[in-house]
């Protein structure tokens, strides 16, 4: 097998998305990522399929030395479903936008994660539909002043968080344009599960709604306003790394280390692989300004996977079946000379 590197996943094409655009990042990590994904599984690069839908962030494929398929509006998952389904080998990522998954391709979205297909997903989620310069979407913040709403959402947004953990996903991450490092972490662990993975990347528009995600990427804050939650570490956060969360009456709460007798001690355990839904779903839905947003791992648990049950319920019919070739199957039934 080959020993690939980060410009072996470079195409020749230029990359033509806005300059300071956040998707800039979430490509680097991926072609970044791919030579130690390709050691891993042991597979060539020829075995690894890049799928997206329509958006800015669906030019992704033209972007990478692999295979890929620029499918079409909201139909991304179910042509990563079909590409997976038909070849188990292929190591699958799909792109998508927060409009393309969440709006128009809502039933493929959860539907895949309900079946547990074996594909990455990664969720651009820059609050609002970029291409076609500047609509709201299904993330766009309540009263966001858009193109399409002059005098702003009355829209409760989604939280891809919720959606995911909803529908049952055995997988579920978040990072951020400006976490570099994190985002290649991120869709490390998600290549290392088996199942559907979906990655939420909170990336910035600077033409259509720059600051997407300012209270959060803002560097003097954002020690204070996110946690990165790693398995076995206690959640702590904040800038001195005073700040933590406890659950009370079912809930979570923001504590402070050294106040009220609190101790690291009584701090949550972050535990990915833990089947508490509930925990995961409450961390996964925490928001700013009474929470810390929840980055990293949140869910990482297994299941049996769609393309898993195909393939046994395919060799088990094959192996009981009297019909081996066409031929049989010509001759089976009721069959005449004359």
């Amino acid at each position: 097998m080959a020993k690939y590197t980060f410009k072996d996943f470079k195409s020749d094409q230029e990359v033509r998305w806005c300059p300071g655009c956040g998707d800039y990042a979430v490509l680097a990590a991926l072609q970044k990522v791919l030579p130690t994904v390709c050691e891993e599984k042991g597979i060539d690069k020829e075995k690894v399929v890049v799928i997206s839908g329509i958006g800015c962030s669906s030019r992704l494929p033209y972007y990478m030395d692999t295979y890929g398929f620029h499918t079409i509006h909201g139909r991304a998952t179910a042509i990563s479903t079909g590409v997976k389904v038909a070849n188990p080998e292929l190591c699958v990522w799909q792109a998508s936008g927060d409009g393309d998954a969440l709006a128009i391709g809502g039933n493929h979205f959860i539907h895949a994660i309900r079946r547990n297909v074996d594909i990455n997903i990664m969720l651009f989620n820059n609050r609002i539909y970029g291409m076609t310069k500047g609509q709201y979407s299904p993330t766009s913040r309540l009263g966001a002043i858009t193109k399409t709403s002059p005098y702003g959402t009355v829209e409760e947004p989604f939280n891809p968080g919720s959606l995911v953990l909803g529908a049952k996903g055995t997988f579920f991450a978040r990072s951020m344009d400006t976490e570099l490092s994190l985002n290649e972490a991120v869709m490390l662990a998600s290549s290392r599960h088996h199942g559907t993975s979906v990655m939420e990347f909170l990336t910035n528009c600077m033409i259509f709604n720059n600051g997407s995600h300012a209270e959060l990427s803002d560097r003097e804050n954002k020690a204070d306003r996110i946690i990165v939650l790693k398995d076995g570490e206690k959640m702590i956060f904040g800038k001195e790394r005073d700040k933590g969360l406890v659950l009370e009456n079912g809930r979570l709460k923001v504590v402070r280390i050294g106040e009220n007798g609190i101790s690291e001690k009584d701090l949550l355990t972050h535990d990915s692989h833990s089947d508490n839904l509930g925990l995961q779903t409450m961390l996964a839905e925490m928001k700013y300004p009474d929470f810390p947003v929840a980055m990293g791992v949140i869910r990482d648990v297994q299941e049996m996977t769609y393309e898993d049950g195909v393939c046994d319920q395919v060799a088990e019919v094959t192996s009981k079946s009297k019909i081996h070739c066409v031929d049989d199957l010509l001759k089976s039934g009721s069959t005449w000379e004359i």
